[in-house]
Order: C-alpha cells, then sequence, then structure tokens
C-alpha cells in the first residue's frame, strides 16, 4: 500500500517552531511507529460540533472524523460523562441499571435476531471477541477479509488487517479476497466478490481448514471506499455459511447512521449478521466498543468460557453509549446523513464534470470517497493528485484524508451534524484545491 497522507520527518517547512519542537519531542518519548496527518502537522487544541480549533484560535472545517460522530463535545454527552464520573465507574460484575438500560436501547436498534451484546473498550478488542467465539460456534479457523482491510491491532485481528503493512503475518488461516471496485469491476460486483469468497473458501478445504467467518466492513473503507448497490453482499454471505461458517459485519466505520438513513452498513444489504462488531462513533470520542450477536452463536462459548474485561461496559461508558444514541434520535442525524450526504455527492459529481482528472464519486449517507485517476480509461491511480488535494485543503483550513492501494481516494466522513453549509464550505475548498492541482 502507498503512503497515505503523512508527515514524512525533517520536512517541517514553515512549521511554527513551537510545533517542531513539540514534534522532536513527541518522537523521542513515543518511538518510531507512530505517524501525524499532513505533509505539516496540525496542533489542534479544541474542538466544538464540526470545528476544530489550533493554538492560535484558527477553526478547522472537520470533513474527516467518524469517531466524533455527534460533533466533538456535544453538550449532552459530556454531561452524561460529567454526571457519571462523578457519581460511580466500576465493573460489570456489580449490578448496576445503566449497562441494562443501554443495552436494551443499543439492541433495539438491531433486527430482533441479535439479542445479546458483550462490551468491550475498542473495535479491536470487540473483533478480537468475535472471532474468539465465532471459532468456538463453527470450530473453523479460517478468515476471510478483504486486501486492504483494517479490522484492529491485536495479535489475531492484525493478522486480518493487511492495511497495516506486509510486515504483519498473515497466518495459514487467513485468506485475502478482492473489493468489491464498483469503480473497475465490469458487471455483476456481487458476483464478482462473491466469486473470491467462494474461491478463498475452496482453497482452505483443499488445505483442511475449516472456514470460521466472513469478516468484512461493509462499507470497504481502507479499500477505497465501495459502498456499492444495495443487496450485492448477500451472494457472498451465503456462500460462507453454505461453507459452515458465519457473517461479522464490522459496523465500526459505516455503524450508528453513517450510511444513514440506515442505522447500519449491513441493512444496505437487507441482510441480518451472525455477528455486529460496533466501536469507535458509539462513544463520540469515548473508548467503548462491543460484539453483538445472535444467542445460538455465544451459547456454548458463555457455557463453557467466562467473559470479563474491566471497563468494558462500565458506567460511565454506557451512560456515554446511551447519550450518543439519544443525540442520533433526537436530532435526526440518520436523515440528516442521508440528506446532507446526497447534497455532498451530487456537488463532487458536478466537479468530477469539470475536472478529468476526477475518475469516480462514490458513497453512502455521509461517507464519500473521491478517486482521482491518470487517465478515465485505463482508469490508473493518481495519486500525487489526492497527496496535493488533502493538503491544500488543509491549508484552506479543511480536513480530510486519503486512503485506497493506490493512495488516490479521498476518504470524506464529516461529523453527522454537517449540514448544508458546512457542505458548501467544503465544496467551495475542493473546487479551490482541485484546480490547483497542476501534474
Amino acid at each position: 500500500m502507498a503512503m497515505v497522507n503523512q508527515y514524512v520527518p525533517g520536512r517541517e517547512g514553515d512549521l511554527d517552531p513551537r510545533d517542531i519542537e513539540l514534534i522532536r519531542r513527541r518522537q523521542k518519548l513515543l518511538g518510531p511507529a507512530y505517524r501525524l496527518f499532513y505533509e505539516q502537522p496540525l496542533h489542534i487544541v479544541r474542538g466544538e460540533g464540526v470545528w476544530l480549533y489550533d493554538r492560535d484560535g484558527k477553526a478547522y472545517l472537520d470533513v474527516y472524523n467518524n469517531v466524533a460522530s455527534v460533533g466533538h463535545c456535544h453538550p449532552h454527552v459530556v454531561e452524561a460523562l460529567s454526571k457519571q464520573a462523578a457519581v460511580l465507574n466500576t465493573h460489570t460484575r456489580y449490578l448496576h441499571e445503566t449497562i441494562v438500560d443501554y443495552a436494551e436501547k443499543l439492541l433495539a436498534k438491531f433486527p430482533p435476531a441479535l439479542q445479546h451484546v458483550m462490551f468491550t473498550c475498542t473495535g479491536s478488542e470487540a473483533n478480537d471477541l468475535a472471532i474468539r467465539i465465532a471459532r468456538s460456534y463453527t470450530r473453523g479457523k479460517g478468515v476471510i477479509v478483504t486486501k486492504l482491510a483494517y479490522h484492529g491491532l491485536t495479535i489475531a485481528i492484525s493478522e486480518l488487517s493487511p492495511s497495516l503493512g506486509d510486515y504483519v503475518e498473515r497466518g495459514e488461516h487467513v485468506r485475502l479476497v478482492p473489493a468489491p471496485d464498483t469503480y473497475r469491476i465490469e458487471g455483476d460486483v456481487g458476483a464478482a466478490f462473491a466469486a473470491g469468497v467462494k474461491q478463498a473458501i475452496a482453497d482452505m478445504q483443499a488445505k483442511g481448514i475449516q472456514p470460521c467467518a466472513l469478516l468484512v466492513d461493509g462499507i470497504f473503507s481502507s479499500d477505497g471506499v465501495f459502498p456499492g448497490e444495495p443487496g450485492f453482499l448477500k451472494e457472498a454471505v451465503a456462500a460462507i455459511r453454505a461453507a459452515g461458517g458465519i457473517f461479522i459485519a464490522d459496523e465500526v466505520q459505516p455503524g450508528f447512521a453513517r450510511v444513514g438513513p440506515q442505522w447500519w452498513g449491513f441493512a444496505r444489504h437487507d441482510l441480518v449478521p451472525d455477528m455486529v462488531t460496533i466501536g469507535k462513533p458509539m462513544g463520540n470520542g469515548h473508548p467503548i466498543a462491543a460484539a453483538i450477536m445472535q444467542p445460538h452463536i455465544v451459547a456454548e462459548f458463555g457455557a463453557k468460557s467466562r467473559y470479563f474485561n474491566t471497563f468494558g461496559g462500565n458506567p460511565v461508558s454506557c451512560a456515554v453509549g446511551r447519550a450518543v444514541l439519544e443525540v442520533i434520535e433526537a436530532e435526526g442525524l440518520a436523515e440528516n446523513a442521508g440528506k446532507v450526504g446526497a447534497y455532498m455527492l451530487d456537488g463532487l459529481n458536478k466537479l468530477a464534470q469539470k475536472h478529468e482528472i476526477i475518475g469516480d464519486v462514490r458513497g453512502a449517507g455521509l461517507f464519500l470517497g473521491l478517486e482521482f485517476v491518470k487517465d478515465r480509461k485505463t482508469k490508473e491511480p493518481l495519486a500525487v493528485a489526492a497527496t496535493h488535494v488533502v493538503n491544500d485543503l488543509r491549508r484552506r483550513r479543511v480536513l480530510i484524508s486519503a486512503t485506497g492501494p493506490g493512495a488516490n481516494v479521498l476518504k470524506i466522513r464529516p461529523p453527522l451534524v454537517f449540514t448544508q453549509e458546512h457542505a458548501d464550505i467544503f465544496l467551495d475548498a475542493m473546487e479551490k484545491a482541485v484546480a490547483s492541482f497542476k501534474g
């Protein structure tokens, strides 16, 4: 995978000397594995709604952050966190109403078949737990993911996250399949994706590996943002189930009304997953995540294994999670994501009509992708254009990032409180940033 939107040490340009010193301290103390966004890193000190503010009080429009899903420092969420933290925070081995109240409210947003929720702190933990339970249920180990997927950082889940880089070991039980590239696949995208899954299953079986799960992020974010037509995932899900495996929907990125008006990425495909994993936007920046499942999937695991997570499901986290649900409902954010997302998609398509380097625009709700190409016929990636636009927008105080195997796809996913007015600011800046690219 090509390098995507990161600062290269030693290239400070006209960065503030105070920030250069902060970068130096950070590198010395945190070591070499961390990365910073943008050619010139941003020093953010405050957030409010769709805006982030730097040390000098300059406002930046956040068109990237799916973590602060209902807006940075939403007053209702902050109040819920503060009120519960001032009273009690403990673990799930004591009785407490908040976890039960939140579980009821959360599960009500899922199909009735998904009746159990197990809380964790991060999406990585949720996916790790889901794979453990899936292995117990299926007696298999083989897991299928897309070629540039990201599902987390634990040892087990990093093996299922090829976007982390080639140095991460895959293991003989992991199979990578091509993403449903709606821009390049001719014909039936669902059939093409299912063919890859079926081939992976056959290869596992030929080597004596029992299929366990198909694990996908329904927006295929790291692969290049491919929401596709509703329903195209059905054939692939049927294939893994026919082979004795289960379907795990990783909703950490598309979930919680991101692809509105649907609440979940899998809902676009009229599917009921065997398991679902959620995180990030679930707590609007507070670390809370979960695995949700059909009861029969976890029955034996629960009978034979105890589950305990010191912070997973604590009263403060559950109060925050409940507040996030309340905000999405009260402010109509699922509907807003659909409406404003469609407006942004239309605006980006109009931009594409003016600029040949824009090969494709795609999206669902407030999760959009824009792909730059050298030539619309060959569809060869143009990473340098994406890099230029991302950093030019940063100079115009608009924040997005890039993704995809060619590092040429803009990843656009603003907080759900984004309005048409905010979209106009973004589209105007995009027009200027793309026009300023000289190749």
